[in-house]
C-alpha cells in the first residue's frame, strides 16, 4: 500500500484502514493508526518529489491554512464506520473515474493556472473536516481536485498532496489522540513496512513515472482501495 500511494504522492490512509480492518484491528484504533503511518509515508513522498523540484507553495497552503483546524475538529467525533466507508468508496470511485478518462486526453502537463483563495480555502476547510473524521490525510480528495481544475499537473500535484496530507494527518492525530489516546505497540510493524514501501514508492513517481503514469496509477489506486474499504463495510 505505502510503495503504490506515496508514488501519486499520497500516505496511504485510506488503504491502510482497509487492511487494518482485514487483520481485526478495533474500530477506535484503526483511524489513528492509520494517521501514524501516514505522517511518515507522506513525509517521505514530500522529500521526494521536492527534491527532484515539484513543490510549489501555492498549490499548498491554501488549502492547508483552513484544513489543519477542521481536521483537528473532525478528529474529535466519532461516526459510525459503516456510514462513512461507504461514503468514502463512492467518492474514491468517482474521482478514480474522471482521473481515468483526463489520462486519455491529450493535454498539456506544464500547463498550471494556481486556485483561487476564494475556492481553495473552503475547498480546504471541507477536505479537512471529512478526512479528519474519516482517519485519512486528504490527499484522495485533493489530488483529483487540483487534476480535474487543472490547477497542477500530476507531478506538482503529488507533491502538494504530500504536504496537505502530513499537516492534516497531524491535525487529525491530535484531535483522535485527544479523544481516545494511541496504542503504538502494535504499529512498529506496520512503520517498518511503510518506511520502507514509501521510500521506494515515492523515488518511483518522483523520477521514473511520466505524469500521464501517474494518472493512470492513481486511478488504479482510488479503485483498490474503494473495493478494499466498500468490501469492510459489508
Amino acid at each position: 500500500m505505502a510503495l503504490a500511494y506515496s508514488s501519486v504522492g499520497h500516505g496511504g490512509a485510506s488503504g491502510y484502514l482497509a487492511v487494518l480492518a482485514l487483520f481485526g484491528f478495533a474500530p477506535l484504533v484503526m483511524a489513528p493508526s492509520a494517521l501514524t503511518l501516514n505522517l511518515l509515508v507522506s513525509t517521505t513522498a514530500l522529500w521526494a518529489y521536492n527534491r527532484a523540484g515539484y513543490f510549489v507553495p501555492r498549490l499548498f497552503w491554501p488549502f492547508a491554512v483552513t484544513s489543519i483546524p477542521m481536521a483537528f475538529l473532525g478528529g474529535l467525533l466519532e461516526v459510525p464506520i459503516k456510514i462513512y466507508s461507504w461514503l468514502l468508496a463512492a467518492a474514491l470511485l468517482f474521482a478514480a473515474i474522471r482521473i481515468a478518462l483526463e489520462g486519455l486526453k491529450t493535454q498539456e502537463e506544464n500547463l498550471m493556472r494556481p486556485p483561487r483563495l476564494a475556492i481553495a480555502l473552503p475547498a480546504g476547510a471541507a477536505i479537512g473536516f471529512l478526512s479528519g473524521i474519516l482517519g485519512v490525510g486528504g490527499g484522495i480528495f485533493l489530488s483529483p481536485i487540483l487534476l480535474l481544475m487543472r490547477w497542477a499537473d500530476a507531478k506538482r500535484t503529488a507533491a502538494a498532496s504530500a504536504a496537505f496530507i502530513w499537516v492534516n494527518s497531524a491535525a487529525g492525530l491530535c484531535g483522535h489522540i485527544n479523544r481516545e489516546g494511541l496504542e503504538v505497540a502494535k504499529l512498529w510493524p506496520l512503520v517498518l513496512a511503510a518506511f520502507l514501501g514509501g521510500l521506494l514508492g515515492s523515488q518511483i513517481g518522483a523520477r521514473r513515472l511520466r505524469g500521464t503514469a501517474l494518472r493512470f496509477v492513481l486511478a488504479g489506486v482510488l479503485v483498490v482501495a474503494a473495493l478494499k474499504i466498500s468490501w469492510t463495510a459489508l
